[in-house]
């Protein structure tokens, strides 16, 4: 059956079919709904084709359920095209160039000469690369029918894609995350940009003022940067990275500033002065102007569900803009969600997570809650990397083990011995978070997050063989430190003198 059009001139999702389409490219022939899609009744309606959306219908097919996918734009989502993969080329291509300035330390010389169009073909290069694994053609061969469009719920069953009905039992909302961006008196005229616009750049800004903080602009500004640009780092906040350890994001402070950008904390943004060609200037709370070239605007992201019929399918948003969830359902006992569009964070690895637990809980109907540990890093140099609890202020039956990395071997044979890492312990030794400051700090997380969710003791961390030298020696002898201190309290030192006392007193045997 074909509905009338259901597409609202507002709708911000709509695609119109007679301008250039950048993203068609990305789609096969076929990709729009046909008949034999509207005729069949879909076990699992997903819409959105990002992190969430791709691991959750390719679960749902693998289940064996018939999946439907429908995305407005290119799969992939915003970690493919504007977000974690782009962002990480840019960082290597940004430490490369810090690596060599840097590498007199070492006893080596380099002159720097930065190639700024060259490096974004190479932002390029690593999406293209990159992008057939997330492409329409790789969930066709899982079992998921991916179809380009926009979706509108009519009803608690029944959504009308590009203006025709299609059926389903249950449904996935996967619609991601978009910039909320700052409202400054000024801003209209300044062409200004936010982070999924700046892989659109062919020349670098010799003056570039970022506003925000937090791992979104402290990562740009520090690229942008060693890149080449004179930049000036702004946040309204008392400190850059707020939500994490304060010492370690001093230590990232310290490096951005070493790498020439201009940190100023304590700095609101007032307004804008544009100018031609996307110059201007920033003007700050207390009068200081900061003059640029491009303006960046690294501020929060918010969901995506405007023009979705949400109501129609019993789907509450709340009045702070975010849907009404429990757990990883919404208020429709047929609808779930995953990924940014919950509000919960912006991580793609929680996505894909979320994406996989909610398709198990529409198709199969077991429950799935939502893990709440979750680590996360900011991918700056040094990287700063969390999970789990704080790591500072004190707290009844908790712990803080502190393991400064100039006590790392392989930091001090690199010259790299700025961080640290600190891990929260409970009375029972259990690691409960930890924090890492330094090179690699990411991958040295994934056995700490596996210790907080396991609830691994410091003694059972100890008992493992570490590989040697690796910056993952900092919370090892984080745990030796902490198993020598349990091994000389009065009780256990006891126990073990009289160990040795009999010892001492037993003849030896051949």
């Amino acid at each position: 059956m074909t509905s009338p059009s259901v597409r609202p001139d507002d709708d911000p999702f709509d695609v119109p079919r007679d301008e250039p389409d950048p993203a068609a490219r990305t789609w096969p022939a076929g990709s729009r709904l046909d008949d034999a899609d509207a005729a069949t009744a879909w076990d699992l309606l997903v819409v959105g084709g990002g992190t969430a959306g791709l691991v959750g219908a390719q679960t749902a097919a693998a289940l064996g359920a018939r999946v439907l996918l429908v995305e407005r734009d290119r799969t992939g989502g915003e970690c493919l095209w504007s977000g974690c993969l782009p962002s990480k080329a840019l960082l290597a291509a940004a430490a490369a160039a810090a690596d060599a300035r840097r590498a007199h330390r070492l006893g080596v010389r380099a002159e720097v000469s930065v190639d700024f169009p060259a490096v974004m073909a190479h932002v390029r290069a690593a999406v293209e690369e990159i992008r057939p694994v997330d492409a329409p053609e790789a969930l066709e061969a899982a079992g998921v029918r991916a179809v380009r469009g926009t979706v509108l719920f009519t009803g608690p069953t029944t959504a009308a894609v590009d203006g025709r009905e299609v059926r389903f039992a249950r449904a996935l909302l996967a619609t991601g995350s978009q910039p909320a961006v700052l409202t400054l008196p000024g801003t209209d005229g300044a062409a200004p940009l936010v982070p999924d616009d700046v892989w659109d750049l062919d020349e670098l800004p010799d003056r570039l003022a970022v506003v925000g903080g937090g791992t979104t602009g402290a990562e740009m500004a520090q690229a942008f940067a060693r890149l080449g640009s004179r930049v000036v780092l702004v946040e309204a906040g008392p400190r850059l990275l707020p939500g994490e350890d304060a010492d370690a994001a001093a230590v990232v402070a310290d490096a951005l500033r070493a790498d020439g950008v201009d940190v100023r904390t304590g700095a609101r943004a007032s307004s804008v002065q544009p100018g031609a060609g996307g110059a201007g200037a920033l003007v700050l709370a207390d009068g200081t102007e900061v003059p640029y070239d491009r303006l960046l605007l690294a501020g929060p992201r918010r969901p995506r569900l405007e023009g979705l019929g949400l109501r129609a399918a019993g789907v509450e948003v709340g009045d702070d803009g975010q849907l009404v969830l429990d757990g990883l359902r919404t208020t429709s006992p047929r609808v779930w969600a995953a990924g940014d569009v919950t509000g919960e964070d912006t991580y793609t690895h929680t996505a894909g997570v979320r994406g996989s637990d909610a398709a198990v809980a529409a198709v199969l109907g077991l429950p799935r809650r939502p893990s709440p540990v979750v680590p996360r890093v900011t991918f700056t140099d040094p990287e700063l990397a969390a999970v789990g609890e704080p790591t500072t202020g004190a707290r009844p039956g908790r712990r803080v083990l502190h393991q400064a990395h100039d006590h790392v071997d392989r930091a001090v044979a690199e010259g790299r011995t700025e961080g640290f890492t600190r891990v929260v312990v409970d009375r029972r030794g259990r690691v409960r978070g930890a924090t890492v400051v330094g090179p690699r700090a990411g991958e040295v997380l994934a056995e700490l997050t596996a210790a907080v969710v396991d609830g691994t003791t410091t003694s059972a961390l100890v008992a493992r063989t570490h590989p040697y030298p690796t910056y993952g020696d900092g919370p090892w002898n984080a745990a030796i430190a902490d198993y020598r201190r349990w091994l000389g309290t009065a009780p256990v030192r006891a126990v073990t003198g009289a160990l040795v006392a009999v010892r001492r007193r037993l003849p030896v045997r051949d």
